[in-house]
């Protein structure tokens, strides 16, 4: 007998997948500790190669938080980036420059920014230091080698987490750019080991903000996926 085959997802996982989105307004009430935890214990189910979990996840809030966010600021103001997985624009193919190009101005154009203010996404860049006003942040670090392979396991604990958060009603922001301070967060968590990959800005969502409703897209299926067979 042949097994049935299923060619969509069922309902409350596709929702799941869907409703996940980039949060860059949060409202400032905390999320309670029990849930904290609860969305980190499923998150901690991420696969991994030959289950080696090459993950250390730094979970700050409260005044480590504040402390940290003024930290990053001052850091960022005096140009003293060190981030530990190097990056220059120019890692991007012409496709994806001009992906990112659209993203941008779309999320700046909510935020009322022109596209020639450079000093105005500067300043909401430098802004985003401080989470997008997110109570909560995660940082996740690569251990080991901090070498590529490990970084993609890495990646998928972020994608399980952030799936974690958007089932139990939590927004959420991956900000690369908090990478580009690593010995900042690592001074000030008082972290000794793994390279730091990105952090991950959490909270409530704040529903009035236009930025939260920006459509950022994606490329349509036969752009990135061959089916061969």
């Amino acid at each position: 007998m042949s097994r049935p085959r299923r060619t969509e997802l069922s309902g409350p996982a596709e929702r799941l997948i869907r409703g996940r989105r980039a949060t860059r307004a949060f409202l400032p009430d905390p999320v309670p500790e029990e849930t904290v935890r609860a969305v980190f214990s499923l998150a901690s189910l991420a696969p991994s190669s030959s289950n080696a979990q090459p993950w250390r996840v730094e979970v700050v809030g409260g005044a480590v938080r504040d402390r940290l966010a003024a930290r990053l600021r001052a850091a960022h103001a005096a140009g003293r980036t060190s981030a530990d997985f190097p990056y220059s624009d120019d890692i991007y193919s012409p496709v994806q420059q001009e992906r990112r190009a659209a993203f941008g101005g779309r999320l700046y154009g909510a935020l009322g920014i022109g596209p020639g203010d450079r000093a105005a996404r500067a300043a909401y860049d430098a802004e985003s230091l401080g989470f997008y006003g997110a109570p909560h942040v995660a940082f996740l670090f690569v251990t080991g080698r901090g070498d590529a392979r490990l970084a993609g396991d890495v990646g998928a604990y972020m994608q399980t987490l952030l799936l974690a958060m958007t089932a139990y009603g939590v927004a959420a922001c991956p900000q690369g750019l908090l990478s580009f301070y690593a010995d900042e967060v690592r001074a000030e968590l008082g972290v000794d080991e793994g390279s730091l990959l990105v952090g991950v800005s959490f909270g409530y969502a704040d529903g009035t903000a236009q930025v939260n409703r920006v459509d950022t897209g994606r490329a349509a299926l036969e752009e990135t996926t061959t089916f061969h067979g």
